[in-house]
């Protein structure tokens, strides 16, 4: 199988890319991405020299350049990582969100049908059901239900693309998946952003009272939930990833401090974002039936897995916290102290 994977040097559009390439999922595979602030090539850095592998710099909003990939590398699947997925900076500044995340994937939408693509799977978030209630779960019928900009974004393209399935006959799946975590995610999430700041004994900005309920996913579980759905799953539905590890944020910091060695001291309450949903979880059910997958990773192996490789790669943090990283950090954390 020939692969195009928008959003590719990301974080999870890398560990993709890696496991694609390392388990033989695809003969070829070309990354396109634009490489935002959050796209780095040295995520890619383990596949760089590879035959197989080839990398395109380029926007997916610019529909001559997709549609001259499509013609060039002639893929059998694009898998559709590329968005603006930070709710924080979406709150700050919502047009950049809107733009990649629906108008980009109309874009590739677009030219996939023109090209006659074979097909396209669509990655998209936990976070267009909203805020969901104890004890449910939900489950790919559960209403979506947006609270930020970011979210409605993912939401509306991911109707945009189901639709393509319902009106052109494209074969989209779309895929939601909960929080992800583990090596290479740019230090603004929770967990990379808790450990970075652990690991240089500097305070963790906690929202609110730190009681928001997220489950949490390992990437490689996520990764390989992607492969089942692209392998396995039906054209024209949904399919959720879960980890089955549903924890308020509050834990997973002092988890990240008690397996990094540091104290408790260093947590600090800063003002809750505008919208902040309480609590995402889902079942998995849909996808298990369908194709046998189910998460592997314990949350607290994977932790402890994370903090180790940001203890590694000292290097790589300090790069990728400079610059416009610092901006955002002062503008969103510092301001609410």
């Amino acid at each position: 199988m020939k692969l195009l994977v928008t959003g590719g040097a990301g974080f999870i559009g890398s560990c993709f890319v890696r496991m694609a390439l390392r388990e033989k999922h695809a003969a070829r595979v070309v990354v396109y991405d634009k490489l935002t602030y959050a796209g780095n090539l040295e995520n890619l850095q383990p596949v760089a020299g590879r035959p197989e592998f080839r990398f395109i710099q380029a926007d997916i909003l610019d529909g001559n350049a997709v549609e001259s990939v499509l013609h060039e590398e002639s893929p059998d699947a694009i898998v559709h990582f590329a968005a603006e997925s930070h709710v924080d900076r979406s709150i700050h500044s919502p047009a950049p969100v809107i733009e990649t995340n629906f108008n980009g994937t109309f874009t590739l939408l677009e030219a996939a049908r023109r090209f006659g693509l074979k097909r396209f799977l669509h990655v998209s978030t936990d976070e267009v059901y909203g805020s969901i209630p104890e004890p449910l779960d939900a489950d790919e019928n559960y209403p979506v239900r947006a609270s930020s900009p970011y979210s409605a974004s993912k939401a509306g393209s991911d109707l945009l693309a189901l639709s393509y399935f319902t009106t052109y006959k494209l074969n989209v799946t779309v895929t939601r998946a909960s929080n992800n975590y583990g090596p290479y995610q740019f230090p603004e999430k929770l967990i990379p952003l808790m450990i970075s700041n652990a690991l240089d004994d500097k305070p963790l900005p906690i929202y609110g009272d730190g009681l928001q309920v997220r489950d949490w996913l390992y990437v490689e579980d996520h990764c390989n939930a992607i492969f089942a759905a692209l392998e396995k799953g039906s054209p024209g539905e949904v399919y959720n990833v879960g980890g089955n590890c549903s924890l308020p944020n509050i834990e997973v910091v002092r988890r990240i401090l008690n397996a990094a060695g540091k104290p408790e001291s260093l947590m600090t309450y800063v003002t809750d974002r505008p919208g902040h949903d309480r609590r995402y979880a889902l079942t998995n059910e849909k996808l298990t039936r369908a194709s046998g997958w189910r998460p592997q990773m314990d949350f607290n192996e994977g932790l402890a897995a994370t903090i180790q490789w940001y203890r590694d790669n000292r290097d790589w943090v300090a790069r990728v916290k400079s610059g416009e990283y610092q901006r955002f950090y002062e503008l969103n954390y510092t301001s609410r102290s």
